[in-house]
């Protein structure tokens, strides 16, 4: 499908996941198919590399279902995994020193790639937990 700027001003999804390593497949791939059918086919590639890392550490880090957010605004993607647990994520490690770790370089990934990031705890309607968020500008 040819890359168009045909997206309206604001959208947001919301997929709510299993606590399951396969929801972070179906996660990606959702949300390779909202931003092409948005025509934002140049945001696809660091997008899916963000949504895996924060969907990952979310179905990793903790033993309930956890949810992936995308929105669109103003020309900035926002992506977000909400989780149950309202403990703050572990610092980011800088790239330059995970090159040797099995684990923790989701975020340290998240914060090279993406234009911002953070997190915030929640507790609204009956939901607790976090969401992880980053940003993405449209070039």
């Amino acid at each position: 499908m040819p890359e168009t700027n045909s997206a309206p001003d604001s959208w947001e999804y919301c997929l709510y996941i299993p606590n399951d390593p396969r929801a972070v497949t179906v996660s990606r791939r959702t949300l390779r198919l909202i931003l092409t059918m948005h025509g934002l086919i140049g945001l696809v590639d660091v997008a899916e590399l963000l949504a895996t890392e924060l969907v990952s550490n979310a179905v990793r880090h903790t033993k309930a279902p956890a949810a992936l957010r995308v929105r669109w605004a103003a020309g900035v993607l926002r992506i977000g995994a909400w989780d149950a647990d309202p403990a703050p994520p572990e610092p980011p490690v800088p790239l330059e020193q995970v090159t040797d770790l099995e684990e923790g370089r989701g975020l340290g990934l998240v914060r090279a790639c993406a234009d911002l990031w953070g997190w915030q705890p929640l507790a609204r309607e009956g939901n607790r937990g976090k969401i992880v968020w980053c940003e993405l500008a449209a070039a």
